[in-house]
């Protein structure tokens, strides 16, 4: 552009005349070029990417009546008089090493002794969850629920008719052509699914808003038998959610937290082992529950390679690239059994959350990126603090990283979680300000007593 201003700035009236008449002799050829320039100029603005903005994002604290220490687990596991002798054994030293606090919450159907566990317990739940989030999230940002044209909704286990989607249209009252998505089924990891299919529909919708609400609900969930790898999910999830507004809006970047860069899925479900490592299924007395294989952690190494594979070239420096590609290359034709090179990835990340599946999940992503003890220091206090809330657990650790202040403008962060099926899911940002907590953050009161020592 200042090439051709500086070259027309030194035309004379003479050479206007002359270029006039030029376009006079070769007017077809002029039209058909401006034509084409026109349509040119216009599929690459319909067709080229649109930044996708995250404004605000609200994780649910839930009431201080619902905190279940140890000893009320415990006691009430006993009284409810399902679990042998053995299995109360066994939940008490899953709960000892887990890394899960004393003020983690289960829902207020399960703190009753028996435990109420009917359809209109559950939806109890699912409504104070995903609206507690919801209403933070329209009182922080202002924004009106009928601007709300795309909302995903993903709960694994609760998938009651009308769907939890449909719930909130009711309840907010959003506009009749709003695109519903209602996901069910896809495990801890379907909050990054969640994420990714509202990126794909902002970039078909124009300058309008997109809301993702992520949870699991526990109430109708629980497992009342005595197999021990159904036993380990009583220990580790807990309530949780969030509400995530998302905006293609150029208006919007200026007061938005972050944007999107990348988001990257990965799927070892043609693999009948990570196909049944998480599986939901009923015991030998018909008792239902989520089963989880001895070679999940194995599983989870597998899809985080792939995933990691995908990811690498769009985020590590090309120095990092050519290594990993060299040592990949070496192992395909030289020595198969060759340890492969895992590059090193806080050259390109300021922050990590890793799902907080739990203690093991933590402990093998921690060794195998070869992380510092501040890198997963989100990740195993929002362990501690609210337990395995499922889809969610990525959303609290991000709300900590912030609460601490080290949220700095241009520093990228890399969400990464896993889930049954099997998945390992990841979703980039990069931070547009210096991040400031959002208004009722779940650390609100208590990050101040954080990080904890823990003791295992």
């Amino acid at each position: 552009m200042a090439v051709v201003i500086s070259e027309i700035s030194r035309l004379t009236p003479d050479d206007f005349h002359q270029l006039w008449l030029h376009l006079q002799y070769n007017l077809v050829s002029f039209i058909l070029l401006s034509a084409l320039a026109v349509v040119g100029c216009t599929v690459f603005v319909m067709t080229r990417s649109r930044s996708v903005y995250l404004v605000d994002y609200s994780c649910y604290l839930p009431p201080e009546s619902l905190q279940v220490p140890y000893k009320k687990f415990m006691d009430h596991s006993k009284l409810i008089e399902d679990f042998n002798d053995s299995s109360l054994e066994f939940q008490r030293k899953i709960l000892e090493r887990s890394g899960l606090g004393e003020e983690t919450y289960l829902p207020e159907g399960l703190h009753c002794v028996p435990p109420r566990t009917t359809m209109v317990a559950a939806r109890e739940e699912a409504e104070q969850v995903m609206f507690g989030c919801l209403d933070k999230l329209f009182e922080n940002t202002k924004v009106n629920p009928r601007d709300i044209s795309v909302l995903v909704v993903n709960c694994s286990l609760f998938n009651p008719t009308p769907s939890l989607s449909a719930m909130i249209v009711n309840k907010y009252k959003l506009r009749g052509n709003v695109k519903s998505f209602n996901l069910g089924g896809m495990g801890c990891s379907a909050g990054v699914i969640s994420i990714d299919l509202a990126k794909d529909m902002l970039q078909v919708h124009r300058k309008t808003y997109a809301v993702v609400v992520s949870t699991e609900n526990i109430t109708q969930n629980w497992y009342f038998g005595n197999k021990k790898a159904m036993l380990i999910p009583n220990c580790l999830f807990r309530v949780g959610g969030t509400a995530v507004l998302l905006s293609n809006k150029a208006s919007d970047r200026r007061r938005s937290k972050y944007m999107m860069v990348h988001t990257v899925r990965t799927h070892k479900g043609a693999n009948e082992k990570a196909f049944n490592c998480v599986y939901q299924e009923q015991d030998d007395n018909g008792k239902t529950g989520v089963s989880l294989s001895k070679d999940l952690m194995a599983i989870a190494g597998e899809a985080l390679k792939a995933n990691i594979t995908t990811l690498g070239p769009l985020v590590l420096p090309i120095s990092e690239q050519i290594l990993f590609f060299a040592t990949l290359v070496a192992k395909k034709l030289f020595n198969a059994k060759m340890k492969p090179y895992i590059p090193d990835f806080k050259l390109a990340f300021d922050h990590f959350c890793i799902h907080a599946g739990g203690r093991a999940v933590i402990d093998e992503l921690e060794k195998n990126l070869e992380l510092s003890v501040t890198h997963v220091e989100a990740s195993r206090m929002t362990l501690h603090r609210f337990g395995n809330t499922s889809s969610s657990s990525i959303w609290y650790e991000l709300a900590y990283i912030e609460a601490k202040g080290r949220m700095k403008k241009g520093d990228r962060v890399w969400q990464i979680a896993f889930g049954s099926g099997f998945k390992c899911n990841s979703a980039v940002w990069v931070a547009l300000n210096n991040v400031k907590p959002s208004v009722s953050s779940p650390w609100e009161h208590c990050i101040d007593r954080y990080p904890v020592k823990l003791d295992y």
